[in-house]
């Protein structure tokens, strides 16, 4: 982890103007062809939730922006952040289900499963407060939705991203995903949530030149 040099940083002046809104978060929702994806974690007997909630993962760990925190008068920039997602539980409800980044995917895939197993029964709604290293990823699988705004506190200072993806529809040879990126705007511009988008694009559409 390091500190950012707000004396010399070219986002100063943004992050003043921004961290000074009531409500600094900004969204973009896309759609994004997984039909190559989709394909390539079929023959593999992948799950596709645990295929995009790793790639997700991974190409928000590839964005510098999108692992900088505000702490106070600080930001720091972490050098990988690790996913906080949602699971469904027994009773139909979710719970937050932690992991650590792993590039390794089979890793990764082990990891959810030990952690989605842990929560199946009881569900949990707490991250730990000392922390800021998080992604807060989720899925909303029953809806093929064009826009997604989440809460977040108005109060003090939340910079953590949210990503979430929801029901895969086919429209032509294209198998369409929506896909949600709500971030901090002192600290993240459309700029990085293009570059953001296009590497979820190429990865989707080659998925053997990355997994």
């Amino acid at each position: 982890m390091k500190y950012i040099d707000r004396s010399n940083w070219a986002r100063r002046q943004h992050f003043e103007f921004f961290t000074s809104l009531d409500y600094p978060p900004f969204n973009l929702t896309a759609m994004v062809d997984i039909a190559p994806l989709s394909r390539f974690a079929k023959a593999r007997n992948w799950s596709i939730f645990r295929t995009v909630l790793y790639l997700t993962s991974r190409a928000a760990n590839e964005i510098p922006e999108f692992r900088q925190r505000i702490r106070g008068e600080d930001i720091v920039e972490h050098e990988v952040v690790h996913p906080s997602y949602t699971s469904m539980t027994d009773a139909n409800v979710f719970s937050f289900t932690e992991v650590d980044y792993q590039p390794d995917i089979e890793q990764f895939f082990a990891e959810c499963l030990a952690a989605e197993s842990a929560v199946k029964s009881e569900a949990s709604l707490e991250d730990d407060p000392n922390r800021d290293d998080y992604l807060f990823l989720s899925c909303v699988p029953w809806v093929h939705f064009t826009s997604f705004v989440h809460p977040v506190h108005i109060s003090g200072v939340d910079s953590v991203p949210r990503i979430t993806w929801g029901k895969h529809v086919w429209k032509g040879d294209r198998l369409e995903m929506p896909l949600s990126m709500q971030a901090h705007h002192a600290l993240v511009d459309g700029w990085h949530t293009g570059q953001f988008f296009k590497l979820m694009e190429e990865m989707a559409q080659t998925p053997e030149a990355f997994l």
